[in-house]
């Protein structure tokens, strides 16, 4: 079974105003469709083999269901020698019938995925489901909790992302409690919901966390995990880190840099009160006439993480988002018309990389209109290798992010996560 590939995804689409997002939407969406179609088949586990290094070896995650009898794991790992396959570590998730048995697996290079599957399923494993690991999966499980339980702890808009790093590549969806309702549908029991490859879990904040693998059935040891970090995440209530970086524009201007969040939604609102329709409209495509409901989605950190430029008197002057969307997490500024071409877009958008490579993140990627020069003179800026799509006038630039960014990213210091 190889591993197939799904994205972290934003609210469902009735969290933007429908008018503005239709044709931009479908553009968008006809870009990544054509972007898919030149991937790799999902049945590849890797790309081409390289040249055969002698004494090289190849890190494998695996999973196996095996009986619950004495000699199954032993039979295993009898296998597993035979293909001169090393066990680093061992995870065993208990089901009702049965024991789902993790491993990680160092093989020699070249030894190809199928020979391990056989092997094992030979010795007794069924449901066998394998993939290629990193240097990441050498931590063993209880340290890499602890440790998603720490980000979550101090920052609410790590959940997603801890939720994403706990059980592989997943797709997340919030869903709001029905209006006039302040918490959860009764539907959902107080302690969620496990059914095979979908959790359903209690938001902290009303509503319902959804999340999907269908490469891959959840175990009850990873739904306990999952629920524990969303009930930690409720139990703390609403959080961000309090840094915040004071930077001085060219011209001489003091401005500060600092996370901001819902409780920051009466400021972003006046912001827009005194953007230029032509300003709002670049930012969102077309005029916004809901922008209490869409500010709600863009400052949620349930969605991203977003990032407020703010003057010496406390007035936000500019808004950056970071919005989770898998590997190409999207990212958009809104600048006040006083504000723009001073540098405040550009400063917004090195911090907004940063967080992505501190957030592990591929590449960004930027929504916009072909005549939003600003926002490509900023884009550009980064000096990272871009990709640029148009589909109908809307323009989707992609920077692909590397070693190089996250050491310059790195040269931020706390400024990166104010």
């Amino acid at each position: 079974m190889t591993r197939e590939v799904t994205h972290v995804t934003h609210a469902e689409a009735d969290c933007r105003p429908a008018t503005s997002w239709q044709k931009v939407a479908a553009a968008f969406h006809a870009w990544r469709t054509r972007r898919q179609e030149h991937a790799p088949p999902t049945s590849d586990t890797g790309s081409p083999a390289p040249e055969q290094v002698p004494g090289a070896n190849t890190l494998w995650r695996m999973r196996t269901t095996v009986q619950e009898e004495p000699g199954s794991l032993a039979a295993l790992c009898s296998a597993l020698a035979g293909q001169h396959v090393d066990i680093l570590s061992l995870q065993t998730h208990p089901l009702a019938e049965g024991t789902v048995d993790e491993f990680l697996l160092r093989g020699p290079d070249g030894l190809p995925a199928s020979a391990i599957t056989t092997a094992v399923e030979s010795a007794g494993g069924a449901d066998t489901w394998i993939e290629r690991a990193d240097a990441h999966d050498l931590v063993d499980a209880p340290t890499r909790v602890l440790g998603l339980a720490a980000r979550t702890a101090l920052d609410s808009a790590e959940l997603p992302l801890a939720l994403r790093q706990l059980l592989g590549r997943c797709t997340i969806r919030s869903l709001p409690a029905p209006a006039g309702d302040g918490g959860t549908p009764g539907s959902l029991a107080v302690e969620g919901a496990l059914d095979d490859t979908v959790m359903r879990l209690r938001a902290p904040e009303g509503g319902v966390i959804i999340v999907e693998r269908p490469y891959l059935p959840f175990t009850p040891t990873e739904f306990a995990r999952a629920r524990a970090l969303v009930e930690l995440d409720a139990r703390l209530g609403p959080r961000l880190p309090h840094g915040r970086d004071v930077f001085t524009l060219a011209e001489g201007s003091d401005i500060t840099v600092r996370r901001a969040d819902t409780r920051d939604l009466e400021a972003a609102r006046a912001m827009h009160e005194r953007c230029s329709p032509r300003t709002l409209k670049l930012r969102y495509h077309g005029p916004v006439g809901d922008a209490d409901r869409y500010l709600n989605h863009l400052l949620s950190p349930r969605y991203g993480r977003t990032l407020a430029v703010q003057t010496a008197s406390g007035r936000i002057v500019g808004l950056g988002h970071l919005l989770w969307d898998g590997d190409e997490t999207e990212i958009a500024l809104l600048v006040e018309d006083a504000w723009q071409r001073r540098g405040v877009g550009a400063e917004l958008l090195s911090r907004l990389v940063a967080l992505a490579v501190e957030a592990r993140c591929s590449s960004v990627y930027a929504v916009t209109q072909a005549s939003n020069t600003g926002m490509v003179a900023a884009m550009r800026g980064l000096g990272l290798p871009l990709d640029y799509q148009v589909e109908e006038g809307t323009l989707v630039i992609t920077a692909r992010l590397g070693e190089a960014v996250a050491a310059r990213a790195g040269e931020l210091g706390s400024a990166s996560a104010p």
